[in-house]
């Protein structure tokens, strides 16, 4: 191995007795070189210690070797384990991670998605939007590689990764209503343009009502700005307040849940003997809080998988491939919020 500087193409196809081209199209796994020249070529290059520049070829042929993950919120649990996922595949496949928060701002989320890729930062991005309208989504960069998370259906230009949230809603519910609850709350309903995510959990909700013949407590459906413990918190004060309060609470987050957990043993009520509580996203939190809490687990690793496998092949492809809606599953697990400590089932 030589000392003293870098080792460059030239010098592996000079011992190698090839041409600098015939390097390049070994480096690259082209085809068009013979079994025996590829050999001699691959003998240069451990011999030497040669190390191909990514950034270059990745440059050269008009592409930076990275991708994005736009999400609102990196304070938020279910987006750092998401995170985490999409790391580990995009690192799998060659690619680094470039990772920005929104904070829901619109006009940010806009610009990532209209100019962002335009100095080659990034040769695509994975997003999870929360400021911009299905219609602002649409009007976007045409040439940018995209995969959307969350609850924004595809126009048939772009991919998006989720889980059905109504059908999930829904099942939350039933297993609130199996355990003989009569008055069920939700909290964080958000009825406007942007509060997809919240408006099919709320449609979820309403359905399990819908197909038990049972009446939905509409005082009972509770908003929220954000799904973080200090509005879950906030929200459940607010329904112990009223002369009927609920006995049982879907709650469109594990943060939400952990808060009205909190104000219900601040209060001296017991959960799930006085109130159950179920939550949404499977956080680790909830598997360590007490008591830990029953939740809608999202297969956060095949959403991740699954997004990075659907950006790679829309940056690889000279025509983009038609917008998919792909679900990844989700199951209930059954845990103390609801169960109590004598039957909880840990999943």
């Amino acid at each position: 191995m030589r000392r003293g500087r870098e080792v460059t193409l030239r010098d592996v196809a000079e011992l190698a007795g090839v041409s600098s081209r015939t390097v390049s199209n070994v480096v690259n796994g082209y085809a068009n070189v013979t079994e025996r020249t590829r050999l001699r070529v691959q003998q240069a290059v451990e011999q030497l210690g040669y190390t191909p520049n990514v950034l270059a070829r990745n440059l050269a042929r008009g592409r930076s070797g990275q991708i994005a993950v736009v999400v609102p919120y990196l304070d938020t649990p279910y987006f750092s384990e998401l995170l985490q996922g999409i790391i580990r595949a995009a690192r799998v496949q060659g690619y680094n991670v470039l990772i920005d928060q929104t904070d829901g701002d619109r006009e940010h989320e806009r610009m990532l998605i209209n100019h962002g890729s335009s100095r080659l930062l990034f040769d695509g991005v994975i997003f999870s939007p929360l400021g911009l309208s299905q219609e602002a989504l649409a009007d976007r960069d045409p040439g940018l590689p995209l995969v959307i998370l969350g609850e924004r259906v595809s126009d048939g230009t772009f991919d998006h990764v989720g889980i059905d949230d109504v059908t999930a809603s829904r099942q939350a519910t039933e297993h609130l209503l199996d355990l003989g609850r009569t008055r069920l709350a939700a909290i964080g309903d958000q009825p406007y343009e942007t509060g997809e995510a919240a408006q099919l959990r709320t449609r979820g909700f309403r359905e399990a009502h819908e197909r038990r013949g049972l009446p939905v407590h509409e005082d009972l459906i509770i908003g929220t700005p954000r799904f973080n413990r200090v509005d879950g918190a906030g929200a459940m004060a607010h329904l112990l307040d009223r002369d009927h309060p609920p006995d049982a609470v879907f709650c469109y987050s594990d943060l939400v849940a952990l808060g009205a957990i909190h104000t219900l043993v601040s209060r001296g009520l017991r959960v799930p003997e006085d109130v159950a509580v179920i939550g949404y996203d499977d956080i680790e939190d909830g598997r360590y809080s007490n008591p830990t809490v029953t939740t809608i687990c999202p297969d956060k690793e095949m959403i991740a998988t699954t997004a990075v496998e659907r950006l790679l092949l829309r940056i690889g492809s000279a025509t983009p491939p038609p917008g998919l809606e792909l679900r990844a599953p989700h199951r209930l697990i059954v845990r103390e919020s609801t169960a109590g400590r004598a039957s909880t089932m840990i999943g």
